[in-house]
């Protein structure tokens, strides 16, 4: 073989292979960034993100570019869950999760996974999963090993010993503290440290009292506010935000206080911390449609009694405490709390949204602009924009008129590729 032929293939081999360009059409799409209806749309997609978004009556492409053709349908922005537990079942509930070892969390992970993405949900946040097991998934699913939505990964949830985040199901002979307890500001500065050296891009803290936590009051404040402001100042000089899991009014506004990003649940916020989370733009993410699940299956699943209490408690309260954060201004976002409830179901929450306030286009950037922006994450997803990924979903009828379409979403598309 000739030096010049040995060169030629040389060159073959390592040249870059063709960027593949693929093109979306529909009848029409809601551009959530200007909040109105878009016809005809046609957005073209190299190598997974958006290049252009052009008018498909006017628009030709040649013959090299594959065609995803959606007559008859809208098409969103991927979809983006705040709050989801991908390695939790809510078909197993209480002392039943003790039956299965360890490794079966993440097995079932890899199943929720695919259908959360199934059903619209391109990017989640995965906040608080043992064995850094939502890390193992992200790594899994970014290397294209398997198929699921982009992960924002939490890891292990910080918290207090004997509080929401710690395990309280077992008597002292089986003492079992969680990795991610603390009980200073010294503790948890150092253990922000540690999760994010394996995985944490947020972190997660348990700020209150939770309904699926035993032996402690769901509203009742578990970290102070000396231990918040250390995790917020920490993970903030680490360009990483943070989470609290929080019911109770105290707890709500100290987590503001010390700086903490979002507030998950916020069930028990009084009008003056609603009226504090306005002012700072503390995002408030509330899983409103689960107490349905949680109370409609009750001790099925193996949920203790004290928990379904809890929920019974606190249900119908978090809904009105939504429908005046709303009204106040507060920045909200779709966080679902799936593994609470069946994964693929998430979509159920944007007619709950609506009834409690929220107009249809309100819901919906809740969980596309807004959750981009709460992840610091504009410039990759959250609008059908140049730039970002070719994440988009498609619905059969006008999502602006009835949000419960996205309950069944008729198409995903995941960085310029079908995927359902």
């Amino acid at each position: 073989m000739s030096k010049r032929m040995i060169a030629g293939l040389l060159l073959a081999v390592s040249a870059p292979a063709q960027a593949e360009t693929v093109v979306v059409t529909a009848d029409h799409m809601v551009d959530v960034v200007v909040g109105k209806t878009v016809d005809y749309p046609a957005v073209f997609i190299t190598d997974g993100r958006i290049t252009s978004v052009a008018d498909a009556r006017t628009v030709k492409w040649g013959s090299d570019v594959k065609h995803i053709n959606l007559s008859g349908q809208t098409i969103l922005p991927g979809l983006i869950d705040m709050h989801v537990h991908l390695t939790s079942l809510a078909e197993i509930g209480g002392y039943r999760g003790l039956q299965y070892t360890d490794s079966f969390w993440q097995a079932v992970g890899v199943a929720n996974a695919k259908k959360t993405l199934d059903a619209g949900f391109t990017s989640v946040r995965n906040v608080g999963s043992a064995n850094f097991d939502d890390v193992g998934l992200r790594e899994a699913i970014d290397g294209g090993w398997i198929p699921g939505p982009r992960v924002t990964t939490a890891t292990y949830a910080i918290g207090a010993t004997g509080g929401h985040c710690d395990d309280n199901s077992l008597p002292p002979s089986f003492d079992k503290q969680q990795p991610s307890v603390i009980n200073s500001p010294e503790e948890a500065r150092a253990k922000v440290r540690w999760l994010h050296k394996y995985g944490a891009q947020v972190i997660k803290i348990c700020a209150t009292g939770g309904v699926f936590s035993l032996g402690d009051s769901v509203g009742g404040q578990q970290l102070t506010l000396e231990e918040m402001k250390a995790i917020a100042d920490e993970a903030h000089m680490l360009h990483i935000r943070v989470a609290a899991h929080a019911h109770g009014d105290e707890g709500i506004r100290t987590a503001i206080l010390a700086g903490i990003d979002t507030i998950e649940h916020a069930s028990l916020a009084s009008d003056e911390t609603i009226k504090l989370a306005a002012a700072r733009r503390t995002w408030f993410d509330m899983d409103i449609y689960n107490d349905d699940y949680i109370l409609a299956t009750g001790t099925a699943n193996g949920t203790e009694q004290e928990s379904l209490d809890k929920e019974k408690e606190i249900g119908l309260k978090q809904r009105q405490t939504f429908q005046r954060a709303v009204r106040a201004g507060v920045p909200m976002l779709f966080g679902s709390d799936a593994g609470v409830y069946p994964h693929g179901d998430n979509g159920r929450q944007f007619a709950k949204m609506v009834q409690w306030g929220m107009t249809p286009l309100q819901a919906i950037r809740s969980a596309t602009s807004s959750a981009a922006e709460a992840l610091d994450k504009t410039a990759d997803v959250g609008a059908i924009a140049v730039g970002r990924y070719g994440d988009i979903v498609a619905v059969a009828g006008d999502p602006l008129s009835d949000v419960t379409l996205l309950e069944h979403v008729s198409a995903v598309i995941k960085g310029g590729v079908r995927v359902k």
